[in-house]
């Protein structure tokens, strides 16, 4: 029933994060500290992400823009790992608290982003991608801060997704390997990974038709609600697990 559970929140969360570029990882994690508690859930949630980013880079792959991809990840993979590593010395409930806290601060970074009109380059994409990076390593996402980098490129509709997507997936490749390097991806682990994952994939291709439909206002509102909630939760868990 467990992973009942995981596979149709999955599917829901791939869904979302397939129109909107972003959430999966943000509506799975609850679920995941949930089921296996947060030492576990966070590498599940790394070869989960893997899976998702890659559904989105088959589903939109003539679209991806290779320039962008390459400025972002040849300083976010490093930085990921970093992250990852920085990670694995903390204690569980401080992970718990740090990605709540995280996930609810980015509503408000967000929209301050939203009202400034920035230019983005390829120079800027290699700093973000350095920063985001090793955020990444630490917290479950960083979709709040990626998608408007991306956006602010010039990117769009298919072409962001993918671009996004491709530039996501070295990052949690390398989390995932660091991961297995010290020891924290185990095979049980791999397993859960690839379940959660399975239905983020489904859920990617099941998007694809409502791309073109989604308002941009139905999306700042739908990010919003996903990060407040699963913030939420995770300060929840780490309280009440306490």
């Amino acid at each position: 029933m467990s992973f009942l559970f995981v596979l149709v929140v999955g599917l829901a969360a791939g869904t979302i994060s397939g129109i909107v570029g972003t959430g999966s990882s943000i509506m799975l994690m609850p679920v995941l500290v949930y089921q296996y508690g947060p030492q576990q859930a966070v590498p599940i949630m790394a070869v989960a992400a893997v899976m998702a980013n890659l559904s989105r880079i088959l589903a939109w792959w003539r679209e991806v823009d290779w320039r962008a991809c390459a400025a972002y990840s040849v300083t976010g993979i490093p930085a990921a790992a970093l992250g990852a590593r920085t990670l694995l010395v903390l204690p569980p409930r401080a992970v718990d608290i740090s990605i709540g806290l995280f996930l609810i601060a980015m509503v408000p970074v967000r929209h301050w982003l939203a009202r400034h009109d920035l230019k983005v380059t390829l120079w800027h994409l290699a700093i973000g991608g350095a920063v985001i990076g090793y955020i990444t390593g630490i917290v479950v996402s960083t979709g709040p801060l990626s998608v408007p980098l991306f956006l602010f490129y010039g990117l769009t509709k298919g072409a962001f997704l993918a671009t996004e997507a491709a530039s996501s997936l070295g990052l949690y490749v390398s989390k995932s390997l660091t991961f297995q390097q010290f020891g924290a991806l185990t095979a049980d682990v791999a397993l859960k990974g690839l379940i959660a994952g399975s239905s983020l994939m489904a859920g990617a291709f099941i998007a694809r038709r409502f791309v073109l439909r989604l308002e941009p206002d139905v999306f700042r509102l739908v990010m919003d609600g996903i990060m407040l909630v699963a913030g939420g939760a995770m300060l929840f868990n780490a309280f009440i697990g306490a």
